[in-house]
């Protein structure tokens, strides 16, 4: 099969293959598991200024990785196109603290994750971070009072 071959075939195959309730599910629960990290983020926030617009953007992150996850997965020639935009956007913004990378990540990958349709792998993780969390913040807690 040529490349050519290959590309028709994704093109005419696009078409017949959106499958909207398995799309509705993904972005459904990438919205979820988006909320789960705002709400963990708040929780467990430690800096000096709070910002609530950094918390929203995880949520809209796991969206819209699910998002071209959805995309890139129906067709090879939007697939090219995704990774041909993507690769000219740039963050901007510094990262003031290394914690909101981590939450960055996860929201990524729970996303990409959640439009592959691995949603067992996306809640194993998020249990997994979330326990991670807990466990380091509480000791973080108990070091600080029995340093005073």
């Amino acid at each position: 099969m040529s490349v050519n071959d290959m590309i028709k075939k994704s093109v005419l195959n696009s078409f017949s293959q959106y499958n909207v309730p398995k799309m509705a599910l993904a972005l459904l629960v990438a919205l979820l598991v988006g909320i789960v990290i705002y709400c963990v983020y708040r929780r467990f926030y430690t800096g000096v200024v709070y910002s609530r617009s950094f918390a929203v953007t995880l949520v809209g992150m796991c969206v819209l990785t699910c998002m071209v996850t959805l995309a890139i997965s129906t067709n090879i020639v939007i697939s090219l196109g995704m990774v041909g935009a993507l690769s000219i956007v740039r963050y901007r913004t510094a990262v003031k603290d290394p914690m909101d990378l981590l939450y960055l990540f996860w929201a990524i990958t729970s996303g990409i994750a959640a439009g592959a349709g691995m949603y067992l792998l996306v809640v194993v993780a998020g249990a997994v971070m979330i326990g991670m969390l807990a466990l380091f913040y509480s000791h973080q807690d108990k070091a600080a009072c029995t340093s005073r």
